[in-house]
């Protein structure tokens, strides 16, 4: 039984939509830059020759996550796209700084009826999340579903970023709020 669950397991691990610790039948290759590459773009919707994901972090649904050139994704980063045909993804775009810890997620539990618990009420619609060319996210921040961040912008460390942000602005707070321009 333990061989079957074995196998059964590797299968899952070889073919999931995912990446991380909790799959580590390939997590293991994110520790080998060539081997990193090579199953990164397998498995992300696109992924630059010039992008590192590194042990320790996390993708779901990475067919629908996008990572541009010089991107590193940290560990205990959080890329959270939503599953299914009308769930939304991740761009990140080319130059973006992400800092450790790092949480992005495209979908939010429903909340709107008393009367039924949460866990019962599904989910809202997706909505995609893109970080533009040159902005920084930094350490432990969580970036919510439909934010825009724009380029060359800040996020400070452990900020929660709910609403989208212009270009060249610094934010921080919970919920984060402009608290100066750059330049």
């Amino acid at each position: 039984m333990i061989i079957i669950d074995l196998i059964t397991k590797i299968k899952f691990d070889k073919n999931a939509d995912r990446l991380g610790p909790d799959i580590p039948f390939t997590h293991w290759r994110l520790y080998f830059k060539k081997l990193m590459l090579k199953i990164c773009k397998k498995k992300f919707k696109y992924f630059s020759d010039t992008a590192e994901f590194r042990a320790g972090a996390y993708a779901v649904c990475c067919s629908k996550i996008s990572i541009g050139k010089r991107v590193v994704i940290r560990p205990g980063t959080m890329l959270f796209a939503s599953p299914g045909d009308n769930g939304r993804g991740i761009i990140i775009e080319d130059d973006v700084l992400v800092g450790s810890g790092v949480h992005c997620y495209t979908g939010n539990h429903t909340f709107k009826n008393l009367n039924i618990p949460i866990i019962d009420q599904g989910h809202d619609e997706s909505k995609e999340v893109v970080l533009r060319k040159g902005c920084w996210i930094g350490a432990n921040a969580i970036l919510l579903a439909g934010v825009i961040i724009g380029e060359n912008s800040v996020v400070a460390a452990g900020s929660v970023v709910t609403k989208s942000i212009p270009g060249g602005v610094v934010v921080a707070g919970v919920p984060a709020k402009i608290i100066k321009s750059i330049g």
